[in-house]
């Protein structure tokens, strides 16, 4: 639970979100099958959203010296190749947060998995196209999420 906690915070923190934080604004499920049947499932679910995951990053390094001991904790960062390079150049405050990540660790036997909302990024939505663009991410990294859980 303390590593959930740790997470979180971490993920609050990577985008800039208050400390009084509702559900919606993180997705998390987990998975009842272990971490490398989860990180398959999740990289093919991406894929299959038509999203490209751009890399994978390990996250346990500075864990490891706050005294956390997982191998299994990692960022997948994920987007489409050809929308992000299009927000890129006419939403250029747009870029620190692309391409978006989920965390994805193990907990013993199971996965977590964790990201933030999408829509939670309202404040940076000059005009409705952005705005839709938010909640269309939001459907569907919610929907990303649910099918990973279900293992599909």
């Amino acid at each position: 639970m303390m590593r959930c906690r740790s997470l979180l915070l971490s993920l609050l923190l990577t985008f800039g979100l208050s400390a009084g934080v509702a559900a919606d604004e993180l997705f998390m499920v987990r998975s009842d099958h272990a971490f490398p049947e989860t990180m398959s499932t999740l990289q093919e679910v991406i894929t299959r959203h038509g999203y490209t995951v751009s890399r994978v990053q390990r996250v346990d390094i500075g864990l490891t010296d706050s005294g956390f001991k997982t191998d299994m904790y990692r960022l997948v960062f994920f987007a489409k190749p050809a929308e992000l390079r299009d927000l890129s150049q006419r939403y250029p405050h747009l870029i620190p947060y692309l391409p978006w990540p989920i965390t994805i660790f193990a907990e013993g036997e199971e996965t977590l998995l964790v990201t933030a909302n999408p829509a939670e990024l309202h404040a940076l939505a000059h005009n409705d196209e952005l705005k839709q663009l938010f909640q269309r991410w939001s459907v569907e990294y919610r929907a990303i999420l649910e099918e990973v859980r279900k293992g599909e």
